[in-house]
């Protein structure tokens, strides 16, 4: 992905809190497209123009080449929502040289439109699909009132009255094929304006609860919110030069008095085979998210050698013991699954929380960090918060901001921030302790997390995580219910592009659900959508 220069053709935007801007691209740096990213192909938005002719004489193009990825394309976002109430035509130039091409799938164009805020922006895309003829420049354009489109989501509204658009995706050949594609696009053009809010209060208002943990009942954990991980993931320790057992004890986390308490004790204890002198507690939880707010109030607990985090993973994490790796989708090692530090601290800098973020770009002992001076931080209960947005990560302490991560560019290096992340809660002990240490506690008063309301995808409402037995599965799989149903439930299988692969109506008899049928599944990663009534479930699985 390259970034490049936006020329604004409305300068008086920049005394207006909102302007009129038109979507166009010459691929010369005459346009107001910030930002061409791409998916499974490559990408140049400034090459010289290969086949100049009196009808494109152009100097530049953009130049696609699909070089056999399944899903491949290219896309921009818009930083307003399309309204296509009154203006619904896109068009473009493109050439597709015949030697370019491999396989027999058919010549096409497609446009989607998507909404760039879900975790799977083509859950809801409306598309536009064009025939291609080779070898010549020619101007296609795609008509969302007159032309004939395709709503991914059946119950989706006819495009003209929508504004939930704010991605344009342009695919050439179709997809779910590994043909290459090499072809030219230029002169991008949309019919009409978008209003650019120029005030500040761009960003989505995360408004709605969609996950939370109040910590209301005294005793255990709630297990169906969150999982213990207490595997050594090194066979003798943990990372960064941790001392401690995490244990699923009791003693090491409970909620009493309506605060969930992580516990970090100085005691002797043995577990797969080693004895450590320290034991403590590392929570995961069983949710998973993309974008929106994480509220967590809580007190931290005191003490040279205590490392307190409350903190996210990429859901895709290979790391062993991991909830989600247990579960089959531990794919990726870590720093590319990201990884976001809410908040930190180190008993030997007491009162200092820090925030931080880990990327292939900048890991370890990242430059990308950021704190603030908390005088009451292990006395009082403060609010950690995190406010995820599609481009930027945004830190604050009761509402006093003190981080900001906003790379230039965003790639697989510097952003792989755009798939779901889960919660950890811990109390590392590391060996700058002191001898009188005996225990200290992160007590947490409640976590929330909040999306908008105007998000909407598979995901965006998934408090019920089933488990899959087995996992990986071969054709079949199980789990159960909470309860007994009282009706037939409804299964609809997603591969990892959001498709329907599998769609299903079970009777059971009891709590425990068989899925059958599944054995024409390609290996892959899936997601299980479960209704019965009212309620929704999900689940994850491996497919071998």
């Amino acid at each position: 992905m390259r970034t490049r220069t936006t020329l604004l053709l409305c300068l008086w935007a920049l005394v207006s809190p909102a302007f009129a801007q038109p979507v166009q691209d010459d691929f010369e740096g005459n346009g107001t497209i910030e930002t061409w990213a791409e998916d499974d192909c490559e990408l140049d938005d400034s090459l010289p123009n290969p086949f100049s002719n009196a009808t494109n004489s152009s100097a530049t193009v953009l130049e696609y080449h699909d070089i056999g990825g399944q899903y491949a394309n290219v896309y921009f976002d818009v930083p307003a929502n399309f309204d296509l109430s009154e203006n619904q035509t896109f068009s473009f130039k493109i050439y597709v040289p015949s030697s370019g091409l491999t396989g027999s799938a058919p010549n096409q164009v497609s446009l989607k439109l998507q909404d760039g805020l879900l975790p799977q922006p083509w859950a809801t895309q409306s598309e536009i699909i064009k025939p291609l003829s080779l070898d010549q420049w020619q101007t296609v354009t795609f008509d969302f009132e007159n032309d004939s489109y395709i709503n991914l989501d059946g119950g989706s509204p006819p495009p003209t009255q929508r504004t939930d658009f704010n991605r344009v995706l342009i695919q050439i050949n179709g997809e779910n094929n590994n043909d290459q594609v090499l072809a030219y696009i230029d002169d991008f053009a949309y019919d009409g304006i978008i209003e650019v809010d120029t005030s500040g209060n761009s960003n989505p208002d995360f408004d709605q609860l969609v996950w939370a943990d109040e910590f209301d009942s005294d005793g255990p954990i709630d297990a169906s919110k969150w999982f213990h991980q207490t595997l050594l993931p090194l066979g003798t320790s943990w990372y960064n030069g941790e001392i401690q057992h995490y244990t699923d004890r009791i003693e090491n986390s409970y909620v009493e008095n309506g605060t969930l308490h992580i516990v970090a004790k100085r005691e002797t204890f043995t577990d797969q085979g080693e004895t450590k002198e320290f034991t403590s507690a590392r929570l995961n939880s069983r949710y998973v998210f993309t974008y929106g707010r994480v509220e967590v109030r809580a007190k931290l607990p005191t003490g040279p050698g205590t490392w307190p985090a409350i903190w996210t993973l990429g859901q895709n994490i290979d790391e062993p013991g991991g909830y989600w790796e247990t579960q089959g989708l531990g794919t990726t090692p870590w720093p590319q699954c990201g990884e976001i530090d809410i908040m930190e601290h180190w008993g030997t800098n007491q009162n200092h929380v820090s925030s931080a973020t880990h990327t292939p770009s900048s890991f370890g002992g990242t430059v990308n960090t950021a704190g603030q001076f908390i005088a009451t931080a292990s006395t009082a209960f403060h609010v950690y918060t995190l406010d995820w947005y599609p481009d930027k990560l945004v830190f604050a302490v009761d509402g006093n901001e003190h981080f900001t991560y906003e790379p230039e560019v965003r790639d697989a290096d510097t952003w792989p921030f755009d798939a779901p992340q889960y919660i950890l809660f811990n109390v590392a002990m590391l060996s700058a302790v002191e001898p009188a240490f005996t225990e200290s506690a992160m007590e947490i008063d409640y976590i929330r997390i909040y999306q908008s309301s105007n998000t909407t995808g598979i995901e965006q409402h998934d408090a019920h995580v089933l488990t899959a037995y087995p996992n990986p599965i071969g054709d079949m799989l199980q789990f159960e219910l909470p309860s007994i149903p009282e009706r037939s439930i409804s299964i609809q299988v997603y591969d990892h592009q959001g498709k329907i692969v599998h769609s299903d109506s079970v009777n059971p008899s009891g709590r425990m659900v068989t899925l059958r049928g599944l054995e024409s599944l390609p290996a892959g990663n899936y997601l299980a959508r479960i209704e019965v009534g009212k309620q929704r479930y999900t689940l994850r699985f491996l497919k071998e």
